[in-house]
């Protein structure tokens, strides 16, 4: 039973100075899981992502950015349907959307939440000093995007505003 409380934990909530390779989650409508650590060596656009909002078109580039820069960088869309409830659909409905609606192929996980007190410990991660060792980041909407480096450190945060292929963006992938 130790054993299994630990493992637990250990996938759920790593320790305090973890790294971003430490973390797990389930897969957008498989049995798969998405494990951070297979992506070492690659930088990472992590978003939270939404299929009725204002910034969802943003999905069009997203992609365009996963196939420009697949060789560096994987993209990893996390929904979440804390935001005016703009992603209310079952997982099936997300993945026939994405696909259907923008050609989706880069990774999406089951859906989370990215704020509060049942924050995805992903998230929890992403949005802490304590965990990142950067800064303390508040999700404000859907869309909001963490650009990790080659090495899973945290080198920027940006607004639903900042569009993909921002310069602010596109000069580390350079």
């Amino acid at each position: 039973m130790f054993k299994a409380l630990f493992f637990l934990s250990t996938f759920i909530m790593p320790a305090l100075n973890s790294s971003i390779y430490d973390y797990k989650i389930e897969a957008l409508n498989s049995n798969e899981v998405i494990d951070l650590s297979m992506h070492r060596g690659k930088m990472m656009l992590l978003v939270n992502v939404a299929s009725k909002c204002g910034y969802t078109p943003q999905y069009q580039d997203l992609q365009k950015l996963y196939e420009t820069y697949q060789d560096k960088l994987v993209i990893i869309g996390f929904p979440c349907n804390q935001f005016l409830f703009q992603e209310s659909g079952s997982e099936e409905q997300i993945a026939q959307f994405c696909q259907t609606n923008y050609g989706v192929t880069f990774p999406m996980t089951t859906k989370i939440k990215v704020k509060g007190a049942n924050k995805h410990p992903i998230y929890r991660w992403l949005t802490s000093e304590k965990l990142n060792g950067v800064g303390d980041y508040a999700v404000s909407w859907n869309f909001n995007k963490f650009l990790i480096d080659e090495n899973g450190r945290l080198i920027g945060f940006y607004k639903s505003s900042v569009a993909p292929f921002s310069e602010e963006i596109i000069s580390h992938l350079k």
